[in-house]
């Protein structure tokens, strides 16, 4: 990377006091802003800060900081614009380290002090840092000394990003750089908006979900699974799995994998229907403690750190205990728009299909995506079900070749397959039919699987995969090949709706989070139609500039006030009513 194409280079670092959990940015304390070309350095406490930047702007000049999502929610609270030209050294930090990390383990620190160690400079000491922070935190009134150290403190800041900046300059790659700093910016706004909640609705979950818990799993664990406390006991479990002959995914190391996932994929598995109730109280069950956890604010906002690039393949990686699309599905019924509002939901349509279908190139692939329906296109390419078949003529079929699809996806073989698809009380070679749907389709896109291959190979002697805009990951050692398999879909799919995010909050669309292939957005109920499809035209656009012209498929769905959002899949209406009709049980017996 060069910094001569740049008439300035602008290093940045803010001191803010947060909100309370799930509120806004409440107070800027001060900015350092250091003028790398022509050496001026801003020094500038809370009242000088002004209406405007202080600093040099236009698009030759260059804006960098450490982590740009806190600088640009300080640029949001002071009424600032975002900058035409960031680099986020934090951002290309986790692209040096990122790796296909096993399974279940945490990504590693990315801190500046982290950073900065790496690359073998001087870093402030931790326990100075924490004494500053918490001065910070305490909101003043500060001296004229204690303003000159918090001063010093966010000016050391400063001075790192310099000693940074060049030591990793050589590993950095514009524009893809820039494009991710831009994402950066989409992602501070995208966190101060917030997603909607019925925070009454929330104050009521909480006030009664130690009952909710018992009573469903009165319900609805007849194997006697959970210990009276309400504890899950794993060797009961694997008794009960024994006991049926049911078949469950594993751990290498054959301990069951117990992840609330799991438990909501296998609840709609044929194979293990005689213990859906069970799986669907496992999956509620954790999505109720983590929903008690959500951090709303006092505008009835879910807000928390996204955590951008934080996963492998690039996608955010926020808490699941905070953010109200890491809980189950059932408790999304708590996402209700204002009044006078409404809000939007938009989806990629098969979005992983389409990606490997346009970056392989495969023609049949390509047919299958844009007959609407690639599961049943991919039956009929087959032979499996004739040219005029519908999923209301052929539903069993379409659902074995999905289920095919799917497994693909997820780089699973013909026992996992057969999981999915087993059904109970039906003597058949289920595992042998897996078998022959994952052979129909490397048949039927033979070209796409001679292209994946040829990906995984190379990643592995290159040591590194990377995405179209270059978002990379080191192939270790110890990396399963079917991870590497999945990457070009997957790492494609976050920069394709990272792109349809820039777009959407660039043109003025009040995005509230990004969901892997989908996006929640809000408007006033007499906007919402209208800014659901310029949604949809950058979502599309961007699939566009991603797979080189090929178009994915949108859908949406749109709730007005005072109708609430509710996730239809996986029976998470039931679910939701089932939990009210307690909670209001629970109250008309202590009224």
């Amino acid at each position: 990377m060069k910094l001569g194409q740049f008439r300035e280079v602008v290093l940045a670092d803010f001191e803010f006091i947060p909100g309370q959990p799930g509120n806004k940015v409440e107070r800027v304390v001060c900015g350092v802003f250091h003028m790398l070309k022509s050496g001026t350095t801003l020094r500038l406490r809370e009242d000088r800060l002004g209406p405007v930047p202080p600093y040099p702007t236009g698009p030759d000049v260059l804006f960098v900081a450490y982590n740009v999502v806190a600088e640009m929610s300080c640029h949001l609270a002071l009424g600032w614009p975002a900058p035409p030209r960031v680099l986020d050294l934090y951002a290309e930090y986790l692209a040096r380290i990122n790796t296909f990390r096993p399974k279940g383990t945490t990504p590693p620190d990315a801190k500046l002090i982290t950073a900065l160690a790496d690359f073998g400079l001087d870093t402030i000491g931790a326990e100075e840092k924490k004494a500053m922070i918490a001065l910070i935190l305490s909101g003043g009134p500060w001296t004229e000394q204690q303003q000159k150290d918090i001063l010093d403190y966010c000016e050391s800041d400063v001075l790192a990003l310099k000693r940074l900046l060049p030591a990793m300059l050589p590993i950095i790659d514009l524009p893809h750089a820039l494009y991710r700093g831009r994402y950066m910016c989409a992602v501070a706004a995208i966190e101060r908006n917030g997603i909607p909640i019925d925070r009454p609705a929330l104050a009521r979950l909480h006030t009664h979900w130690q009952r909710v818990q018992r009573r469903l799993i009165a319900e609805y664990d007849t194997f006697g699974i959970y210990d009276a406390d309400g504890a899950f006991s794993t060797a009961r479990f694997v008794e009960l799995l024994t006991r049926l002959d049911i078949a469950w995914p594993c751990y290498a190391d054959d301990t069951p994998d117990l992840r609330k996932e799991t438990f909501r994929d296998m609840a709609d598995t044929p194979g293990a229907a005689v213990i859906a109730p069970l799986c669907k109280l496992r999956n509620a069950l954790s999505g109720l403690r983590l929903g008690i956890g959500l951090t709303v604010g006092d505008d009835d906002r879910n807000r928390t750190g996204l955590f951008p690039f934080r996963s492998t393949t690039g996608r955010n990686q926020p808490s699941n205990a905070k953010f109200i699309f890491g809980c189950a599905r059932w408790l999304r019924g708590l996402i209700k728009p204002p009044p006078g509002h409404a809000v939007a939901y938009l989806d990629y349509k098969q979005q992983e299909f389409g990606i490997a279908a346009a970056l392989s190139g495969d023609e049949a692939m390509m047919a299958a995506y844009r007959s609407g329906d690639p599961y049943l296109g991919f039956a009929k390419q087959a032979g499996a079900v004739p040219a005029d078949a519908t999923d209301k003529t052929h539903p069993t079929e379409r659902n074995l070749f999905k289920q095919a699809v799917l497994a693909t996806q997820y780089g699973q073989g013909a026992k996992a397959l057969a999981l999915r698809i087993a059904r109970p009380g039906v003597n058949m070679p289920w595992e042998m039919i897996a078998r022959d749907l994952l052979g129909s389709h490397r048949r039927t896109f033979h070209v796409f699987w001679k292209w994946n291959q040829a990906y995984v190979d190379t990643a592995q002697i290159n040591g590194c995969a990377r995405t179209l805009f270059g978002w990379p990951a080191l192939v270790l050692e110890n990396s399963n090949p079917r991870t590497i398999a999945n990457f070009p879909m997957q790492g494609n799919g976050a920069e394709m709706t990272r792109m349809a995010a820039c777009l959407a909050v660039e043109r003025g669309i009040e995005v509230c989070a990004t969901v892997h292939d989908a996006v929640l957005i809000c408007a006033a109920t007499d906007r919402i139609e209208q800014d659901t499809e310029v949604m949809r035209a950058c979502m599309v656009e961007a699939s566009r500039v991603v797979l080189n012209g090929f178009e994915l498929g949108v859908d949406a769905k749109i709730v007005c006030y005072p109708d609430r959002y509710m996730d239809e899949r996986n029976g998470s209406e039931e679910m939701w009513d089932r939990v009210w009709s307690i909670v209001e049980e629970e109250e008309r017996k202590a009224a």
